[in-house]
């Protein structure tokens, strides 16, 4: 069953939701999409989720798709956790005797890591897929920008060439209504001076079974990321897996196939 509704946040604005349902499902999974995009990109991965026994929950995050909040602007980079939780307290209502995993790519990866740290004691695992989760050289120029003097300003989105080695992945965003076209100095300040040093100060407090997951060829959020969230989080059932060839999108790429393979098997594992 695959249904969409537009839900309360803590706060009382909309977001969207959509389920895809499977009869007796093994566990929950629920997907945080990254920066500029939506959860309508992640059609397949629910798909082969749902085809290998898992219901799937994923969600607009604030400002995105079709969700409430100025387009890809944020003030407070804990709305992003909070209206993750939001979507964790649905399924959990929904599905209260199975397990929950969470899924974060990309700027999904530091929202689910960053619940990891906020949230310790909800979720059965989680899944990162490129995560922004550390520093990375891609957003030196930003960094010497001053929100200050660029109260409004708006940065072009020019990651598409980059997301992924299929040329139809990059034409499918490019020509998608609900991709942004830009990203908002604001959110982008607020992630890098705030968000992202929050969370490598916090990582010795996250604890949760995780499989870190990134492409060795992304030029969006390089590999060191994963590599340093690997060394300084304290959960014990850890694993990070490098994927030599692949861009910044693994579950669009290529070889997505032993992505999801690996994924499946790591969820199974633990269930």
């Amino acid at each position: 069953m695959h249904n969409s509704e537009y839900v309360d946040t803590f706060d009382s604005e909309k977001m969207f939701l959509r389920r895809d349902l499977i009869e007796s499902p093994k566990a929950v999974i629920i997907v945080v999409h990254g920066l500029d995009e939506h959860q309508g990109r992640y059609d397949y991965a629910a798909g082969r989720l749902n085809g290998e026994g898992f219901s799937v929950y994923r969600f607009d995050n604030r400002g995105h798709g079709r969700s409430d909040g100025a387009q890809a602007y944020i003030d407070d980079f804990n709305t992003y956790l909070d209206d993750a939780d939001t979507v964790y307290e649905i399924a959990k209502k929904e599905n209260p005797e199975l397990p929950i995993f969470m899924l974060g790519h990309s700027m999904g990866g530091f929202i689910a890591a960053g619940y990891g740290v906020k949230y310790p004691a909800k979720l059965d695992g989680q899944i990162l897929s490129g995560g922004w989760t550390n520093q990375t050289d891609a957003f030196k120029e930003i960094e010497q920008l001053s929100l200050k003097e660029n109260p409004d300003m708006k940065l072009p989105n020019e990651l598409g060439d980059l997301i992924s080695r299929s040329a139809y992945v990059v034409e499918d965003y490019a020509a998608d209504p609900y991709v942004s076209e830009y990203t908002t100095l604001k959110l982008m300040k607020i992630m890098l001076e705030e968000g992202i040093p929050w969370l490598v100060d916090n990582l010795e407090t996250y604890n949760y079974p995780v499989l870190i997951l990134h492409g060795g060829n992304d030029q969006i959020v390089d590999p060191s990321c994963s590599k340093k969230l690997n060394q300084l989080i304290a959960s014990k059932d850890k694993e990070l897996k490098i994927y030599p060839e692949l861009y910044h999108e693994i579950l669009n790429a290529p070889e997505k196939e032993e992505v999801f393979k690996d994924i499946v098997h790591w969820i199974e594992d633990r269930i």
